[in-house]
């Protein structure tokens, strides 16, 4: 494998020719991720990445397969409407317009769409390892390893932060929010912190400011938002500066933080620990990791689409280049020949460097592409990489008490219910 994907090189060098491709089918992506709802923001910015990988790719004259280039297409479908809707939306995209990868944010709303792409031996990729089991062997998690990646937050703010040790959380009760509060139960725990609260929400429908001031009656030293979602982690981070916290702040993300400034202090935000960073971060610059050029996608993305910058916006496009680099490998747009392409030697380079193909213990199937990953803080106003921390590290080290806590909220993949989808699709 390069240690450059082709979509980098080409936005940086533009060294390759145009070749024509007028008479070839294209190959076509699909992606099948929320694009209204809670969780938009999760899915339209991710989807908008995708569209600078694409346009990269067929500007010097699309992709390689059997000595021949072909165009991209993207394909994009709402996952937002509910499991029936976005189960009908696979069947189009597989049936209708024969996409070769889908890529999704995963949840419930594709619950009944997984078990239909894995009949149909579809290639597809989710954000939310905790769709992962065996009943999915074409399903991957290569671009992170939610939430277990959060365990790194934990671990740096009891190193740097040794005397903030009381920790109230919060988590909206759905397949996001559980997972990442049974991690943070864990990191905690084996962090020495102590949990004084939880708060339990749902997504559609969480008080910010109940929220908090719950938090807050047991007098913590930090909230953690868990995952929630950005909108709402916006909303309860404004709800606790108005209440006058002044302790730690720890979260998944921190989408828009320059507007939570705003909105807040710089020195209030300072105190606010997350884990995704822009990919203009001096960290980056010298890192030969596979998402190569990180800032000159960083920089042509913020030119397309000013102030959308998330931390899903580069994501989906790192999966396409995983998944390129192996299609090219295996010269094939079989899923099989292509998994079998991604997974050679059961290491390969991700976002943040070398990483491990993972998740026997946790998901049935090492289906999960688990490295380094980053702690982020925000420093004179400007998010910047504290560290990087070994996620299975801390997984080999403390495996059995995070498979405790995923156990006691029923998020383990043989605890889930099984869909009906010869019922579900009888009544189309």
């Amino acid at each position: 494998m390069s240690s450059a994907s082709l979509a980098q090189r080409l936005a940086v060098a533009g060294s390759l020719p145009r070749l024509s491709v007028q008479d070839r089918a294209p190959i076509r992506i699909g992606a099948l991720v929320p694009m209204s709802g809670a969780e938009e923001s999760w899915g339209r910015p991710g989807i908008e990445g995708c569209q600078l990988w694409v346009d990269w790719i067929n500007a010097h004259g699309g992709m390689m397969l059997g000595g021949r280039r072909h165009l991209v297409e993207l394909s994009v479908y709402d996952s937002g409407d509910g499991p029936e809707a976005t189960l009908e939306a696979a069947r189009q995209m597989v049936e209708t317009q024969r996409v070769r990868l889908v890529l999704t944010l995963g949840g419930g709303d594709m619950a009944l769409a997984l078990p239909y792409l894995m009949q149909r031996r579809i290639l597809t990729a989710t954000l939310l390892p905790s769709d992962l089991s065996p009943d999915h062997p074409f399903l991957i998690a290569p671009a992170e390893v939610h939430p277990f990646f959060n365990v790194t937050g934990v671990d740096w703010l009891a190193r740097t932060r040794p005397e903030a040790t009381r920790v109230a959380l919060c988590s909206q009760r759905d397949l996001m929010g559980l997972p990442s509060l049974a991690t943070y139960r864990a990191a905690f725990d084996v962090a020495g912190r102590e949990v004084v609260r939880e708060v339990h929400y749902e997504a559609e429908a969480g008080d910010a400011r109940a929220i908090v001031a719950e938090m807050l009656a047991s007098n913590p030293d930090v909230l953690c938002w868990c995952s929630s979602a950005p909108p709402m982690i916006e909303e309860l981070t404004v709800a606790a500066y108005e209440a006058g916290f002044t302790g730690e702040i720890l979260a998944c993300t921190c989408d828009n933080y320059q507007r939570l400034i705003a909105r807040t202090s710089p020195d209030f935000m300072a105190r606010f620990t997350f884990q995704f960073p822009d990919f203009d971060d001096a960290a980056l610059a010298d890192t030969a990791f596979f998402f190569h050029r990180p800032k000159a996608f960083f920089d042509a993305y913020i030119d397309r689409f000013p102030d959308h910058w998330s931390a899903v916006s580069w994501e989906y496009a790192s999966i396409l280049d995983l998944w390129h680099d192996a299609v090219e490998t295996a010269d094939s747009l079989n899923a099989s020949s292509v998994l079998a392409a991604l997974k050679r030697g059961r290491r390969m380079p991700h976002a943040f460097g070398l990483a491990t193909w993972w998740g026997t213990d946790v998901y049935g199937i090492d289906n999960a592409l688990v490295g380094d990953w980053p702690v982020v803080a925000i420093r004179d106003g400007k998010a910047e990489i504290q560290e990087f921390g070994s996620v299975l590290g801390w997984l080999e080290a403390h495996g059995a008490r995070l498979m405790e806590e995923l156990g006691a909220l029923g998020q383990l993949w043989h605890q889930r219910d099984k869909p009906d989808l010869t019922r579900a699709l009888a009544q189309d």
